[in-house]
Order: structure tokens, then C-alpha cells, then sequence
């Protein structure tokens, strides 16, 4: 049987790294089984959910390489839903509790005072058709549970292996809210039930729910699919990325010209047991990635480290890769400009520097002790045409003059050329420089 998994984002915000983490694990499972990967909008929240969210949401993942070969709203399948509901209902395993949130907290507040968890004690279960009746009657309308059988769940987790939640110890959790919308989890298994999702791969936080889930999937009839919980994606505290902080969202890190690829390695290889080393696709790192390689261990990032490995990305890019980005910034002599000093950007756009370097004017820098030696580089400066060997010769031959050799003879060239102590081997660069521009930043 084919694959089928699904990433389901609330559309309320945009996605930031962590939640890209999910998304990409699951693309990953889909590429090396061979198997569909369903976009999902959990947008059952009218009033929060915004269509501009799922919008970017799609324009995010598809930055990212990842491509959904289907995409479903929630928001659309209510009748699925409501069938459901009907059915636990019937089957005495959805039931209304007419307690306030004030009431419930103060149970929870007293349930742990005398040392008790602060599970629901089901107390609706034990109203008479009067007592409803009266709460009803006062404007009160229900919120309903899910009956849990209370039993030890097992399930094997293809990322922690052999898992156990015991629903004993659960409260039975809330499927409708008191003004009849759905909360996720219902609608969530109704869709994973009628889209035959075969397995879920998602967050470790959620691995206390599944206990409730299977059960609910059971109660529905049907088969729980496979589930793999996999280690969060913190910053380098230790802290979780929010989309109501704007934590690294996607759309930024877009926006700042970073490479989806060096981003989508970052989401999927931190926390692995693959280091976080560049790879030239999505499809060739599915070749060797495993779900299995997630460590139990934090998936800490540090996102200072983002703009390194984005560098080490750029510097392996070629020309070929990024022509049709040159072309759009309006680069001139874009390929020439690009191998000269590719190695040395941490980001593609950051070649308009060098090409305003090139194209000029810069403030050179000439120290008073260097002028007499500049004046002589201008003099012995060669006459075009210029290639790569131009520099060599020309300072080979300065050498012989002066007697100036290594840093002393470099720096001070470098700085007159360029105005900097750093950047792309001077003997690619040269040639773009031309002579005519090199003899009046020498003078």
C-alpha cells in the first residue's frame, strides 16, 4: 500500500522554522516511499483562520521544494465531521458537560490541593435529563467530551520505538467547544480516517495525545495510522519558535535572501544523526535520510549558524545555478563577476557589492609609506589585454623592483584596488577592474 502522509498547519499566522521541521520530515517520508504528501489547512477556527496565512503558507512550503500532491481544507469537509460526531454520540462516547471554565479551573485548583491529579471527574456523565434541562434552560449550552476507555495505549513510534500512554490518567478530552465548533482533534482524525493517511509524523509534544487518538480512531472504526514523534526544533536556549513572535518565519528568512535549500537542511538534519552538512537536493538527501535518524535528544539551533551554512551553500552554487537570479538583480558581466568572487558572499544578493566595487567609485586607502611603491604599481602596471595570469606577472615584476614581497607587497595593492583587507583572489578580480579603472584608483 502506498504511502500517505499530511502536514496540517492552522492558518494563523505564518510558519517559521519549527513548524517547517514537520513539514519537511513529512516530504522527506513521501519522497523515499514513494508516497503523497496532503497539505492540510486545520482551518476549522473561522475567526482566526485568514485566507493571506494559507496563502503564504503555500508560497513557504513551495520556497522550501515542497510539493503537495493535494490540498484540503478542513473547513470543508464539515458533514464528514458531524457524521462522526453523531456516530460517538450514539455510541454513548461523546457526552455534554455543562461546567464554566471558572468551575472547572476551581476543580482542578481543589483536585490538587488534596494531592490528586487534576484530571475531569466526569461528573456530567451523572446528569439527569432534569439537570441538563435546567442548565439549558439558564443559556447554558454544552461542551462535549470524548469517553476515554481508560487503558494502557500501545503503539510502536518509528522514531521512539515501543510507546505506551496510559488514558487512565487522562481527562477525556474536549472534541467540541460549547458554541459547536470542532477543536482539532476530531476533525483531524475524521480527515486522516477518509484521506487514508498511513502515517503521522509529527512533534514530540504531541506524543501524549496519541493515546486519545487511537482510541479515537478505534471508536470511529477504523485502523490508527502509524505515528513517529520526532525532537523539537529550540534555539540555542532552549526556547520554542512561536508564530505569534514572528520567530524565523519563513517568509523572512525568504525575504533576507537566504537559500531555501540551506533552510530546509537546517529544519530536517539538526537533531539527526546526519550532520548538517549542504546537499545538492531535497530529492538526493531522501536517498539516505531516514525518520529513524532523529535523535531523542533537544534539536537545538543556533540561528547564527544559519547565515554560515547558507555561505557554505553559495559557495558551492555555479554560475548555471544562479544565472536567472543575476539576471533578474541586473548584474552585468554576471558570469565573470560571479566566479571571481562567489566564494566570498554569504548570500547570492550580496554580489551587488562587488559589482559596485568593480564598476566603482571607491575610496581607496594608501598609507603614507606604501605611496612611493603604489606610484611605482602604477607605473609597471601591464598593458592590456588582461586574464588571469595578469596579476602574477605584474607583481612578480614589482617584487623584482622593490624587493617588497608577501604582505607587504599584496595588502597595499588590495587596498588601493578595492578600499578592502579582504576579499576574492585579486588575480580574477583584476581582470574585471580593467586598466583603465585600476590606474586611476593607483593614482
Amino acid at each position: 500500500m502506498s504511502t500517505v502522509v499530511r502536514f496540517a498547519p492552522s492558518p494563523t499566522g505564518y510558519i517559521h522554522l519549527g513548524n517547517a521541521r514537520p513539514a519537511l520530515m513529512n516530504w522527506m517520508f513521501a519522497l523515499k516511499t514513494g508516497g503523497q504528501f496532503i497539505l492540510r489547512f486545520d482551518d476549522t477556527d473561522l475567526e482566526r483562520s485568514k485566507k493571506e496565512y494559507a496563502d503564504a503558507i503555500e508560497k513557504d512550503l513551495a520556497w522550501l521544494g515542497i510539493k503537495p500532491h493535494r490540498l484540503e481544507r478542513q473547513s470543508e469537509r464539515k458533514a464528514a465531521h458531524d457524521a462522526a460526531r453523531d456516530k460517538l454520540i450514539a455510541d454513548g462516547r461523546l457526552y455534554p458537560c455543562y461546567e464554566t471554565a471558572d468551575e472547572l479551573d476551581r476543580r482542578r485548583k481543589r483536585a490538587r490541593a488534596m494531592g490528586r491529579p487534576p484530571i475531569y471527574d466526569r461528573a456530567a456523565l451523572k446528569l439527569t435529563d432534569e439537570e441538563k434541562a435546567a442548565f439549558e434552560a439558564e443559556g447554558r449550552k454544552p461542551h462535549w467530551r470524548f469517553k476515554l476507555e481508560g487503558k494502557e495505549v500501545h503503539f510502536d513510534d518509528v522514531v521512539r520505538g515501543d510507546q505506551v500512554v496510559n488514558t487512565d490518567t487522562m481527562s477525556d478530552p474536549v472534541l467540541i467547544r460549547a458554541d459547536g465548533s470542532y477543536l482539532y482533534t476530531l476533525p483531524s482524525v475524521v480527515d486522516d480516517i477518509d484521506m487514508g493517511v498511513t502515517h503521522v509524523i509529527r512533534g514530540e509534544d504531541h506524543v501524549t495525545n496519541t493515546g486519545a487518538q487511537i482510541e479515537l480512531f478505534e471508536a470511529l472504526g477504523a485502523t490508527a495510522p502509524t505515528f513517529g514523534h520526532h525532537n523539537l526544533l529550540t534555539d540555542a536556549t532552549g526556547e520554542g519558535f512561536s508564530k505569534r513572535k514572528g520567530s524565523l518565519s519563513i517568509t523572512n528568512l525568504r525575504e533576507e535572501g537566504f537559500e531555501s535549500l540551506a533552510v530546509a537542511l537546517i529544519a530536517i538534519l539538526t537533531g539527526t544523526s546526519q550532520p548538517v552538512a549542504p546537499h545538492a537536493s531535497l530529492d538526493e538527501l531522501a536517498q539516505t535520510f531516514d525518520i529513524s535518524m532523529v535523535s531523542r535528544s533537544a534539536a537545538r539551533f543556533d540561528p547564527a549558524e544559519l547565515a554560515g551554512f547558507n555561505a557554505r551553500m553559495v559557495h558551492g552554487l555555479s554560475y548555471d545555478d544562479v544565472k536567472d537570479r543575476l539576471a533578474e538583480m541586473g548584474v552585468e558581466d554576471a558570469e565573470r563577476l560571479w566566479n571571481a568572487v562567489h566564494e566570498n558572499l554569504e548570500k547570492v544578493q550580496d554580489i551587488r557589492d562587488w559589482q559596485k566595487l568593480v564598476s566603482g567609485p571607491v575610496e581607496t586607502v594608501v598609507a603614507d609609506e606604501d605611496k612611493d611603491f603604489i606610484a611605482t604599481a602604477a607605473e609597471r602596471l601591464p598593458q592590456e589585454p588582461w586574464d588571469e595570469n595578469t596579476w602574477s606577472e605584474w607583481t612578480n615584476d614589482l617584487k623584482a623592483e622593490t624587493g617588497r614581497k608577501g604582505k607587504q607587497l599584496f595588502m597595499p595593492l588590495r587596498l588601493a584596488l578595492t578600499g578592502q583587507s579582504h576579499g576574492p583572489e585579486l588575480k580574477t578580480l583584476l581582470p574585471l577592474l580593467g586598466r583603465t579603472a585600476c590606474l586611476d584608483r593607483l593614482s
